[in-house]
């Protein structure tokens, strides 16, 4: 059996990447789930993919009306939710501080930071007595570097909602908690770059990072498995790092 047998898991941002890697990971472990994406094809081709057991639902978690239309499925067919796995966020565009636009600014911090809250405000009616929480930080929140200031202080601001939802939400028996990756192979690199330059971002990406390479996304899934499971029933408000060792030994390096 399963370690999430029979539960009923929502990942938003779980089209692509780490979010998809999940869904497989969950689906393997027995739960039910639903997976949420903005863009209809990648919508479509998740529920190709992932099979009779999921359920793929189109919606941007900045929208507060699809949100509402997401959670009135999942109520319908589910009744409830043991595991909301926010995950959806942008990484936005790399502008220095004085490139910066409201607007670049304000796309950054309507999907990481409002959409975040909202996804777990809005579930609230659904989330079942026991359930797990987990929203998806960075490392990225825990150190300085140019030109990722919108991006970096957004996942901050997640890594605190996880510590005030935490608090709050403990007393109806819901535990939060939040995964911060590291640099993940999610095919985003492969996208911005040519074959040229992808070459030479992963070699030095050899020389740098402490396990000379970058996570899998079902490295992340297997960190997400353990917070959505009854294994970590005495894990509450904890980030859990799992870059590899970048935040803690790289300048050892």
């Amino acid at each position: 059996m399963g370690r999430l047998q029979g539960k009923v898991a929502v990942i938003t941002g779980g089209t692509s990447g780490i979010g998809l890697a999940t869904a497989k990971a969950f689906l393997r472990e027995g739960a039910r789930v639903v997976v949420v994406g903005r863009d209809q094809k990648k919508v479509d081709q998740a529920k190709d993919l992932l099979g009779e057991r999921a359920v793929a639902v189109r919606a941007d978690v900045a929208n507060l009306d699809e949100l509402d239309a997401l959670y009135a499925r999942v109520r319908d067919e589910f009744q409830r939710i043991d595991v909301l796995f926010a995950n959806a966020g942008i990484p936005g565009a790399p502008l220095p501080v004085d490139k910066m636009t409201s607007e670049a600014f304000d796309a950054v911090y309507a999907t990481n930071v409002r959409g975040t809250f909202f996804t777990v405000q809005k579930a609230l009616p659904l989330l079942a007595t026991g359930a797990s929480v987990i929203l998806t930080t960075s490392i990225a929140n825990d150190f300085g570097r140019a030109n990722v200031s919108a991006y970096a202080s957004s996942k901050a601001a997640v890594r605190s909602l996880a510590q005030s939802f935490a608090a709050e939400l403990i007393g109806r028996g819901v535990r939060v908690n939040a995964i911060s990756p590291g640099g993940t192979d999610t095919g985003i690199i492969a996208k911005r770059f040519s074959p040229e330059q992808v070459k030479v971002v992963m070699e030095r990406l050899k020389t740098t990072l402490p396990l000379k390479r970058l996570a899998q996304p079902e490295e992340i899934a297997n960190v997400a498995v353990f917070l959505a499971s009854d294994e970590s029933s005495y894990v509450l408000g904890a980030e859990l790092v799992a870059d590899g060792g970048v935040s803690r030994f790289t300048s050892v390096f």
